[in-house]
């Protein structure tokens, strides 16, 4: 850990400390310093503007009302996910978008986790745009259906997804952020993939 990174988790152990004793300025740099990442990641798992700004609004009066609870356990941003990823599954079980989900699920095991390793890879390592005088075009139609693939995943899906392969988390902090196991973060991430494979079946390598 670089002297920066390091500078960087005490001020803001000093800035969640300062909020929790009911210091405004120090809550709103904490919220000016997390507001693009909540805002972010929830448009990722939800795909529209409007609900990730109400998710973005929803998490930090949470946090507001929660702040005493976080006991400085874990990192601060995977407490703060925490509390996205919970805001994003309330959202969804209140406009039922579980009926327009494509349900993939199966039982979870280290066996059959082990199984799917050959079609468990990133998927930007499957990915392979044609290139052509039309990239641009193809980039396009090839996010659209990336995007709608996306959101066809069972949410848990989704969720594991979007915190491994687009926001960069570990297993073991993916695992953190949603409460389940590294196992089951690897199961779900690896059925996602196939999944999302399948969705893009003509833009993979042959």
């Amino acid at each position: 850990m670089t002297k920066e990174q390091t500078q960087d988790i005490d001020n803001e152990s000093e800035l969640v400390h300062k909020a929790q004793k009911g210091d405004q300025r120090a809550f709103s740099l904490l919220v000016k310093k997390y507001e693009s990442t909540v805002y972010s990641f929830a448009y990722k798992v939800c795909r529209n503007e409007e609900k990730a700004a109400e998710t973005l609004q929803d998490t930090f009066v949470n946090v507001y009302r929660k702040l005493d609870q976080f006991d400085g356990k874990a990192k601060f941003s995977t407490w703060l996910y925490q509390i996205v990823t919970n805001n994003c599954l309330m959202k969804r079980r209140r406009n039922k978008i579980e009926r327009s989900s494509v349900s993939i699920e199966s039982p979870e095991s280290p066996q059959e986790d082990s199984a799917l390793q050959g079609d468990g890879t990133p998927l930007q390592a499957l990915l392979s745009v044609k290139h052509t005088p039309q990239d641009e075009v193809v980039n396009t139609e090839l996010r659209e259906i990336l995007d709608n693939a996306i959101l066809k995943l069972p949410m848990e899906q989704r969720l594991v997804f979007i915190l491994r392969d687009v926001e960069g988390h570990s297993s073991e902090e993916a695992a953190k952020i949603l409460k389940v196991s590294v196992t089951a973060v690897k199961s779900r991430l690896r059925r996602a993939r196939v999944f999302l494979r399948e969705q893009l079946q003509e833009y993979m390598e042959v």
